[in-house]
């Protein structure tokens, strides 16, 4: 089994006796150029009540960059679609976007993309018992055991999912 990821506890390959490397597989580097300007977009603080109805403040507050709220760090991040139901319980939905952050560390309990012997999913990393699983959060999907035969890449961790209604 090879595990390719900085980020994974250290204390993993000890503990499993893996090989530990760099990743060879390689997400395209974009250049500052790539990013588009700040886009700053109005935020108001008042907040929505979800119950019953009150009126609304149309005093704006501030403004806020989507970027600056959700990326902390630009050179490692990078969004992917989601394909599939078998996050639903953890509210990711087929369709929906996800944002992707290369330098969190993958702890257990850490929702990650990761590539399984080639093929990509998403799906909620498990340390447990000196094993490594991949769980999903649907009851329909079984989850997945890694053995040591398996080629196990961790691309990033799931920092944000934007989901439309």
């Amino acid at each position: 089994m090879i595990i390719s990821t900085s980020n994974l506890p250290q204390q993993l390959s000890g503990i499993f006796n893996w090989q530990l490397k760099t990743d060879n597989l390689e997400l395209p580097i974009l250049e500052p150029s790539q990013f588009a300007a700040l886009l700053e977009l109005p935020l108001f603080t008042s907040k929505v009540p979800a119950g019953f109805p009150s009126p609304a403040d149309d005093h704006l507050e501030a403004s806020i960059d989507l970027n600056q709220q959700y990326i902390d760090h630009p050179a490692a991040t990078f969004f992917v679609r989601v394909q599939g139901h078998s996050m639903k319980d953890a509210g990711i939905h087929n369709g929906d976007m996800l944002i992707v952050d290369r330098s969190l560390e993958a702890k257990s309990d850490s929702i990650v993309i990761a590539v399984v012997n080639g093929e990509l999913t998403v799906k909620r990393l498990v340390l447990e018992n000196q094993q490594v699983w991949l769980k999903p959060e649907n009851a329909d999907y079984k989850p997945l055991l890694i053995t040591e035969e398996m080629d196990l890449h961790i691309w990033g961790v799931v920092a944000h999912v934007i989901h439309s209604l």
